[in-house]
């Protein structure tokens, strides 16, 4: 998988920088150093949206129901009218509301010493653009930059593997020598008759992904999932789809501890503020140093 820092610069064509400095009239170092400080809020963002299954087959749909490769192509289409409101729809999914936004470009701010209004102006644009770029690579086969095999796809054989580790796809079976069993190929099959028989259909082996789905939710209600290890050495449903996710989103970046922190906190504050139904904004971001 390509982390959501590489993948943004990738955009364009590699003139993601360039654009972005451009359009908000700084050098291309401050436009790096702004995309690299929005960085940790998308992640956390698109980590908790996508914190269990259903939830990120609500992602999926947004994924795969916009028109976002087109921003992460041609970035100036991010500007425009439609881009801009496309992008915010995206930051309510992301972010939840307007105050984490406002609390993200806040912190930025004060992190890299560039306007809070340019970062206002940046995080739509950096929504398209990450959103067409995530689709780009869980589409193509042959995403730039992505060493791999032929017909590979990053995206989808990330979310194999992890539905493979978790025993909820079946592991592909080894290929055998045709020749070891001469019954064991189409032609002798074909001339004596010996086709094997095929087994009765499973669904949820058919459909892997929906397996995944039904057994995640269960084991995150509290059923416990089979293992032979000790129960305190068992990795549960939660965490394996944790890690998925976290891999999936990962920044690619090494932020300062304090600044991450504080990225965290606006989140946590808006979800105790949704839990209990006050609809204050978070406090002022901490000085991140």
């Amino acid at each position: 998988m390509i982390a959501l820092y590489d993948l943004m610069l990738k955009a364009q064509n590699g003139s993601a920088l360039d654009v972005m400095a451009k359009q908000f009239g700084l050098a291309q170092q401050q436009a790096n150093e702004a995309v690299s400080a929005l960085m940790p809020a998308f992640s956390e963002g698109m980590k908790r949206s996508a914190a269990n299954p259903y939830d990120f087959s609500s992602f999926l749909k947004a994924l795969y129901s916009g028109e976002h490769a087109k921003y992460f192509e041609d970035m100036t289409k991010a500007f425009t009218p439609m881009g801009i409101n496309e992008g915010n729809d995206l930051l309510s999914q992301f972010f939840g509301s307007k105050e984490v936004s406002r609390a993200i470009a806040a912190q930025a701010a004060q992190m890299t010493g560039i306007g809070q209004e340019i970062y206002k102006q940046m995080l739509p644009v950096v929504a398209n653009t990450l959103m067409g770029g995530l689709f780009k690579q869980s589409t193509s086969p042959f995403f730039p930059g992505m060493p791999q095999q032929s017909g590979d796809n990053p995206f989808l054989a990330a979310m194999q593997q992890w539905m493979e580790a978790t025993g909820m796809a079946r592991k592909p079976e080894p290929q055998t020598n045709p020749f070891s069993n001469p019954f064991n190929n189409p032609f002798t099959q074909a001339f004596f008759g010996t086709t094997p028989k095929k087994e009765a259909q499973d669904l949820f082996a058919d459909n892997p992904f929906a397996k995944a789905f039904a057994d995640m939710v269960a084991g995150m209600s509290g059923k416990k999932p089979e293992t032979d290890a000790a129960p305190e050495k068992a990795e549960t449903p939660a965490d394996s789809w944790s890690k998925f996710v976290n891999t999936l989103f990962d920044t690619g970046l090494e932020m300062q501890k304090d600044y991450q922190k504080n990225i965290e906190d606006i989140f946590d504050t808006m979800t105790k503020q949704a839990e209990t139904g006050t609809q204050k904004a978070p406090k002022a971001p901490k000085d991140a140093g």
